[in-house]
């Protein structure tokens, strides 16, 4: 005959009675919580074991109020930048065994308020915002009940938390490794002067410069993110300024324009004339001819970041506010220096 009362599950309330303290307190204890006293933990701790409770994952879940749901905003779901700091999220969400809701607001601020509410209906544990460029968007305000942090696009309020590429330092690590390969009369080739990235890049550009003593060849050029814009930009500049040794563009999309109007023009690359992108876009950047030398700005490392940012909130660790510029790094490839 089976003894039912040996397979019968103990409760959590269960558990609370026996040591007598309250429910929310034996979770605190069975889940490790800082703000229980150590030894009403151990008294609950010793209470389970004796009962033989054993709370399976979800049902530890639940004791800490937590659904182990994260949403992830978006404004631009299709934009190549995006992609790789979802990722990055995700995969830090995998390790830890989150549930993501994946939400696009297309950039429209009434659609992003929608899914918003969808989220915190379905009692998300913490929400990730990403942006479509570096400039700064509008905070989703102070009263949501669950931690929030910006990737990409920063918060317009200091109160959050934001991530974002440095793109200063960006600038300023691209004419650093074209100076460090003996160039001295570089241009620049930038796309929208509206984004806060191009004017980035462009201030980093020419903190390197000033800092060896030179000035931009030509006036810094701006209009589209596209290979067309580079083709046309460069020829011109070369026109002009036959003297140019190296050229630093705003993206891997114009960098590509740029080397075809060198090739067009007679200009090898990077025997005489050094090209370098941004963005590090590797499909695009090791199909050029030559490889193109890129930066890139690590967005998967700040999707993880992000994602990591948001289990510590959840853990009930402060975070911190503001905005915090990540680093970038350089990819060097034969645009800037040749094989040999």
């Amino acid at each position: 005959m089976t003894d039912i009362t040996a397979t019968k599950a103990v409760t959590l309330s269960e558990v609370a009675a026996r040591a007598g303290v309250s429910i929310a307190t034996a979770s605190k204890a069975l889940n490790d919580r800082g703000d229980v006293a150590a030894k009403t933990r151990a008294r609950v701790l010793a209470v389970a074991e004796e009962l033989s409770f054993t709370p399976n994952a979800m049902a530890r879940g639940l004791l800490a109020g937590r659904t182990g749901t994260v949403g992830l905003l978006t404004s631009d779901l299709e934009g190549r930048f995006m992609l790789p700091i979802l990722m990055g999220a995700e995969d830090a969400f995998g390790a830890g065994r989150i549930n993501v809701f994946l939400c696009d607001a297309r950039g429209d601020a009434i659609r992003e308020q929608h899914h918003l509410r969808e989220l915190l209906s379905r009692r998300v544990d913490g929400i990730i915002v990403v942006g479509r460029q570096t400039d700064p968007r509008s905070s989703l305000g102070q009263s949501i009940p669950v931690p929030v942090v910006y990737a990409y696009a920063p918060s317009d309020d200091p109160r959050d938390l934001s991530l974002t590429p440095d793109n200063v330092a960006g600038g300023r690590l691209a004419v650093e490794h074209l100076l460090s390969c003996g160039r001295t009369r570089i241009a620049h080739v930038n796309g929208d002067p509206s984004y806060a990235a191009a004017q980035d890049r462009l201030t980093g550009a020419r903190q390197a410069l000033a800092d060896a003593g030179l000035e931009l060849i030509g006036d810094p050029m701006f209009s589209e993110w596209t290979e067309h814009w580079g083709r046309d930009a460069t020829a011109l500049l070369l026109q002009q300024h036959p003297e140019i040794d190296a050229i630093f563009c705003g993206s891997d999309q114009i960098a590509r324009g740029a080397l075809d109007s060198a090739r067009d023009l007679g200009r090898a690359v990077p025997d005489d004339l050094a090209v370098i992108g941004y963005d590090n876009w590797e499909v695009l950047a090791e199909n050029s001819r030559p490889e193109l030398t890129s930066i890139d700005a690590n967005l998967q490392q700040l999707g993880r970041l992000a994602a990591k940012k948001v289990f510590e909130a959840i853990d009930g660790t402060d975070i911190g506010s503001g905005v915090r510029y990540l680093p970038v790094r350089l990819a060097i490839r034969g645009s800037t220096i040749a094989h040999r």
